[in-house]
This record gives structure tokens, sequence and C-alpha cells, in this order.
């Protein structure tokens, strides 16, 4: 094995800053083979690189974390797309219902610490399921949604999966956005109609008012020190150069070089 950080990647996430989504997909799908899937939480931008996958015909699987207290509109959107786009969709659960965490460990998501270690539990630790099945997830930020995500990069280094997180839909603008679902007539989750502009669990999830921040409906009731759940490894408050550990061909093949071993 050998190693890829953050740093490496500098150079071809600016080469991709002028490649289009579906440009971006592709690249995915040569370079992972089936070694790639895509994280959607059946939000308005996940349906659009579904969109994508299924128009471009690639296989992909779907992966989607049900964390036991999702909204209905949202499991039925997630089959919608399923049968409708013909995506193979992966659904992977916490290993507790909420019942027996709450038993286990109460409320937690009524603090800001315990929110965290809620999504962890209910989000990140369902999607290490599959840590060894994928070098690279696809996932769907955009940097038009501002916060942590202003700077987004296309390509990104998961510690915790130890792959690949790319982001097609980083340099998607509004425009863009509202332009591809108009004329592909993308399916969307009908909470976005009632207000909500992002959409999680059912319990920690309201609608955002006109003139409020695209994810003020997110854990409102603990204020502005929480509005992400940790499952984006680039939402994190990290200063570093994170790395992974895969295979040298697969290095090379991500970055288009060729490694000499001879001494």
């Amino acid at each position: 094995m050998a190693r890829l950080s953050q740093a490496k990647l500098a150079g071809l996430n600016k080469t991709f800053e002028h490649s289009s989504p579906q440009d971006l997909l592709r690249w995915a799908h040569e370079i992972f083979g089936n070694r790639v899937a895509a994280i959607s939480a059946m939000q308005q931008s996940g349906s659009v690189v579904c969109h994508m996958l299924a128009h471009l015909q690639l296989r992909i699987p779907i992966v989607f974390v049900d964390t036991g207290v999702m909204f209905e509109e949202t499991l039925q959107t997630r089959d919608r797309i399923r049968d409708e786009y013909g995506l193979p969709v992966r659904t992977l659960k916490p290993k507790l219902t909420m019942e027996q965490q709450t038993a286990e460990h109460g409320v937690l998501y009524l603090s800001v610490d315990g929110q965290q270690k809620c999504c962890h539990m209910r989000k990140v630790e369902p999607l290490n399921a599959i840590k060894n099945d994928i070098d690279a997830l696809i996932g769907s930020l955009r940097r038009a949604d501002g916060g942590r995500r202003g700077d987004c990069p296309i390509l990104a280094i998961d510690q915790e999966m130890n792959a690949i997180r790319i982001n097609p839909l980083a340099a998607f603008t509004d425009e863009q956005m509202e332009t591809y679902i108009k004329e592909n007539h993308v399916i969307l989750n009908p909470l976005h109609d009632q207000g909500y502009s992002t959409i999680g669990c059912n319990r920690c999830t309201t609608p955002v008012m006109p003139g409020e921040p695209k994810r003020a409906g997110r854990w409102r009731h603990l204020g502005p020190w929480s509005q992400y759940c940790g499952i984006n490894p680039t939402d994190l408050d990290e200063d570093t150069s994170p790395s992974v550990d895969l295979p040298q061909d697969l290095i090379d093949r991500i970055l288009g070089q060729k490694t000499d071993f001879m001494i």
C-alpha cells in the first residue's frame, strides 16, 4: 500500500475545476470501476447526482444511510429514484434503533456534544460498514451551500473511510442546479417544497424561513453551534493534509502518473 495525501490532490483538483459534473462521474467510473459508490441523503443535490448517473448509464450503486428517524418523504424519494432511475440502492442502518439508543444513552440530540455522538452512531458508523468495499465515494456537496462547504474541494481525502471523496457538483451554482432540475425533471424530495432547504432526521430538521441561511433548519434547537453531522469529512474543523492508504497502481491512475519502482 502507498500513501495519498490531500496535498498530492491539489494539482488534480485545479485541473478538475474546468470539468463538468458528468466528466467527473465518468472519470470516477473509469478510475475506480466497481470500487466506487455514490452517497445520497435524498436531498436536491443528491438527486441531481443520481439523475446524472442514470442518464450516463453508469451502474454506480447509491448508498443511503437510514438513521431510523428519517422523514417518510425521504424514504419515498429513495424508492422512486431506485425504481424510476433503475439505480442499485444500498440502505445502511445503525446497530441500535432510536428506542434502544435512547434507553442506553438518553436523548442525545438535546445537547451539542450529544448531537455529535448521535450523528456519529446513526450516520458515520453505518457508513463505515462499506469502507472495505470502496476506494472512492461520490458525494453532492456544493460550494454554493456556503458555511464550511464554501471552499469544498472536488477531490477530498476521507481518512475514516480510507477513501477518496468526489464532489462533482462542487462548482455547480444555484442557477445551474435550478436549470438542470427543470430541464431534466429530476425527482426531488417533496419536503423541499415545504420550506426544507436541507433535510436530515425528523427529530432535528425544520423548515427555513425567508432570509435565513440554508442550514438554519438543522439542529435549530442547539443554536449556531451544530450545523453538520460529520458524515462529510470536509465539514470537519481540521487544518491538516490528511492521507489514506491505497494501492500504488490506483494512486498512479488517480494522479495520472507512473511510479518507477526501479532503484
